[in-house]
């Protein structure tokens, strides 16, 4: 009778430590949907700011129109692409981010433009939205590590296989951009 009564209570032990790790997993998967969901809403803030920056430039920069056209061809390809998947939205964000730069360099070479308020508040809230975009990035792929050591880690990688919970993708940098960003500037006085 008391070895009936270990069996019953040992699995009912084991019980609930699954319905503890899966509970676990639901948690870490909702927290990286919740993040993911912050990350395209910064996008997409973003891809609504970039047309009426284009459109103040264009005033001013008539004879740039390739610039003008790869900058709105990428936030096109963005927006079209959507952020469905990690990677998809890494990579067309990196070509936005490009072509973004190519613009800002194009307002270097027109002093009018770069004293028009309308330009600055536009390059500013840009500036603004990329800190959002970063910092929901980074929320969003903390969130996907803490769901992949689990969906990796044992015992709770053998809940994770029975109920299919799958690993997340990290939202990071292009390669060559992370590279830019991880370079030393050359400081000389």
């Amino acid at each position: 009778m008391i070895t009936f009564s270990i069996i019953v209570g040992l699995i009912i032990a084991i019980a609930l430590y699954i319905i503890s790790l899966y509970n676990k997993l639901v948690d870490k998967r909702a927290r990286a949907e919740e993040a993911w969901s912050g990350i395209e809403v910064q996008l997409k803030r973003r891809h609504n700011l970039i047309p009426n920056l284009v459109e103040t430039v264009k005033g001013y920069a008539k004879h740039e129109q390739e610039t003008l056209e790869n900058v709105i061809n990428a936030r096109n390809s963005a927006v079209q692409i959507g952020t469905g998947s990690p990677e998809a939205a890494a990579q067309a964000e990196s070509q936005l981010t490009g072509a973004l730069r190519q613009l800002f360099a194009l307002a270097e070479a027109y002093p009018d433009l770069k004293a028009n308020t309308n330009f600055l508040d536009l390059q500013e809230q840009l500036q603004e939205l990329e800190d959002h975009i970063q910092m929901a990035r980074r929320f969003y792929n903390g969130s996907a590590r803490d769901l992949n050591i689990l969906v990796d880690s044992f015992p709770s990688n053998l809940v994770a296989q029975k109920f299919n919970f799958e690993k997340r993708c990290y939202f990071e940098l292009d390669p060559a951009e992370a590279e830019a960003v991880r370079q030393v500037p050359n400081v000389s006085f």
